[in-house]
């Protein structure tokens, strides 16, 4: 398969800046692959489209700021943007600068100093955080990384709203977008409407996001990723499946590490890299956000809901002027 075969075309003013107030105010389209409909509602209304007893599967993942400024010892300013989680002190990240070499120690404040242990790649090193807690220094030095697509500085709504508000495990460098129109009114709603909840933990890293250099999809490679799917959720997915309901994975992140996991406990690092042709062994419907064209999430989706029809689904998205990527409206795949 051709990766411009996964190509659309999107006017810049459809790309959202910001979120949807509140959360579950953003729209929702909805997909039925098994009549090929198409509705358009929000995220309100979710629960309408669910049944008693299914259950949706969130990522638990925080973000964390991840975006640093510093000095070398000679003064020059660094910019460092921590991307994939080894653990709370180390990390892979891309550091943008001059002379960057391992043994360097940047500084950022006096209780937070970065050391470069190896280059990886060209602009991508292994990373120490010297600090006595790291996570604490980050918070209160680091910037949230929004996407660069919002073309603009990180602002006080994004600590609210760039984050979910169940988010628990600290260790991402982006959202998990799909998640982000739950609000705390809508979990309720949905209890109340007696469909189950439960999580993973997937750290969301650049790897997620790496564009796609290759010409075809079948070569394209995904970065490693911490990944968690416990006991519980496992019981869970079994026993929902054993009364014929559906699990819903809220996000492609969900849908990675369901798939990774299959149907025992699990957690290590998972580079399971989804496009059509891929059988899903756990995952019954998926609730989406609308991805860049060429990406390997617009891969997964097409993989699950079906390439001609998600594409389809994109062109109507664009008529009716959804509002597309992280900020913006999502999708419910039946």
């Amino acid at each position: 398969m051709r990766v411009e075969e996964f190509d659309y075309y999107l006017p810049e003013e459809l790309i959202a800046k910001y979120p949807a107030q509140p959360r579950h105010s953003a729209r929702l389209m909805v997909l039925d692959r098994k009549d090929k409909s198409i509705k358009h509602d929000i995220f309100w209304n979710l629960p309408l489209y669910l049944q008693e007893g299914d259950l949706l599967v969130f990522n638990n993942t925080k973000v964390l700021p991840a975006r640093l400024y510093g000095k070398k010892p000679t003064g020059g300013k660094v910019e460092v943007l921590l991307t994939d989680y080894i653990n709370k002190h180390e990390w892979y990240g891309l550091v943008g600068g001059k002379g960057i070499k391992p043994g360097l120690v940047i500084e950022v404040a006096q209780d937070l100093r970065v050391e470069v242990l190896e280059q990886v790649e060209k602009a991508k090193f292994r990373l120490r955080l010297l600090s006595e807690d790291p996570l604490k220094a980050l918070d209160k030095h680091g910037k949230i990384p929004i996407p660069p697509y919002l073309k603009r500085e990180e602002e006080a709504i994004d600590r609210v709203y760039y984050q979910t508000v169940f988010a628990q495990v600290e260790g991402s460098t982006a959202a998990p977008t799909a998640s982000l129109h739950f609000s705390e009114e809508l979990l309720q709603r949905l209890e109340d409407h007696r469909i189950k909840k439960t999580f993973v933990t997937l750290h969301v890293s650049y790897g997620t996001f790496k564009p796609v250099k290759v010409s075809n999809v079948e070569e394209h490679r995904v970065d490693p990723e911490y990944v968690k799917v416990p006991k519980e959720t496992v019981e869970l997915i079994k026993e929902t499946k054993e009364k014929g309901k559906r699990v819903v994975a809220v996000g492609t992140t969900v849908v990675r590490a369901l798939e990774t996991a299959g149907y025992e406990p699990y957690e290590g690092w998972t580079d399971l890299y989804i496009y059509p042709g891929y059988d899903f062994k756990v995952v019954d419907a998926l609730i989406t956000n609308f991805h860049l064209p060429r990406s390997s999430l617009l891969f997964l989706v097409c993989a699950f809901g079906g390439k001609d029809f998600v594409l389809k689904a994109y062109e109507v998205a664009v008529k009716e002027r959804y509002r597309f990527y992280s900020y913006g409206d999502g999708m419910l795949i039946l």
